[in-house]
């Protein structure tokens, strides 16, 4: 039974706190957050088990195989540095760190440690995104003309995610938080991009997370990407991971949806390949046991890291 900590109980670290109770192979060992309130009632949440609120305490005290940094983004240099030091297997949540050099760091730190370093990248076992890939990779698009995310927002923060962090420029904003995902996917899928132009965009506050954002991407082969970000607009959400080709265009809207189509026809729903959905817990499991399995390790997070500045600089 593999023994799992994990720092930081947000909104996104408890999502995956249910994914780990679930699995056969796992338990959770231990639980740190800086809240006490916070740390008390999910321990008790969890049938009792030992709670922290510093992670270094839980770092001496726990045995623990994994831990899960679920921190905001600028408290994971430290933190993960601190796991690595440890030799313990790590799981960082999205962007790795807040600055390129903090990222690097960390990737140097995980490759010296030996460890398994993971991202929580989630696009990457989802059924939805999986067969966006499949789907470019067999050719349905024809020959790749451009790149298109668009990123609508009625209000940011979202109204499920109110704290100061996400709303500040210093490491929050939806270029960072939703942004990096799909730049992430961007060079899965298409290998590297580079940024040509940012128009960003800020409120009169200035230490609040961007507004609007249009900036001009290309990849290795010159194809263009757009990157068109908004926020405080009327309508709905909407986030659109589109790819255009000679032959056909599509699209992974809203994060799980796809639509397509064919030169001279309509833009319709597909269908998700539903066999393609696989699980990160279920991933990291195996690559701790050394099996083969898909890991999102700290060296895509460090790719994904430079252009999400690029980004967020202007």
């Amino acid at each position: 039974m593999l023994k799992v900590g994990v720092i930081g109980l947000g909104a996104i670290g408890q999502r995956l706190i249910k994914g780990f109770q679930k699995h056969p192979e796992m338990e959770i060992a231990a639980i740190c957050d800086a809240v006490e309130a916070r740390v008390k009632e999910t321990a008790a949440e969890l049938g009792g088990i030992p709670k922290f609120t510093n992670h270094q305490d839980m770092l001496e005290n726990a045995e623990l195989d994994l831990v899960y940094v679920a921190v905001p983004p600028k408290y994971h240099h430290k933190v993960a540095s601190d796991v690595l030091a440890k030799g313990i297997h790590i799981l960082c949540e999205k962007p790795l760190a807040n600055s390129v050099g903090e990222a690097e760091s960390l990737l140097k730190q995980a490759q010296d440690a030996g460890v398994v370093h993971a991202m929580n990248f989630p696009l990457n076992y989802s059924a939805g995104s999986k067969t966006f890939e499949k789907l470019i990779r067999d050719n349905y698009i024809g020959k790749l003309r451009r790149v298109q995310l668009k990123m609508h927002f009625p209000q940011w923060p979202r109204p499920w995610q109110q704290n100061a962090w996400v709303a500040s420029k210093e490491q929050g904003g939806y270029v960072l938080e939703v942004g990096v995902h799909f730049i992430q996917k961007l060079q899965k899928i298409f290998g590297s991009v580079e940024v040509k132009d940012v128009q960003i965009q800020f409120p009169e506050d200035r230490h609040a997370s961007e507004n609007a954002i249009l900036a001009t991407l290309k990849l290795a082969d010159g194809t263009p990407v757009l990157i068109d970000g908004m926020s405080q607009i009327a309508g709905k959400e909407e986030i659109a991971f589109t790819a255009y080709g000679d032959e056909g265009t599509l699209s992974l809207l809203n994060w799980g949806q796809l639509a397509g189509g064919k030169l001279g026809g309509d833009i319709l729903p597909l269908e998700a390949d539903h066999s393609l959905e696989d699980s990160l817990v279920d991933h990291l499991v195996k690559a701790i046991k050394g099996e083969e399995a898909t890991i999102i390790d700290f060296a895509a997070g460090y790719e994904a890291q430079v252009i999400l500045e690029q980004l967020r600089k202007g």
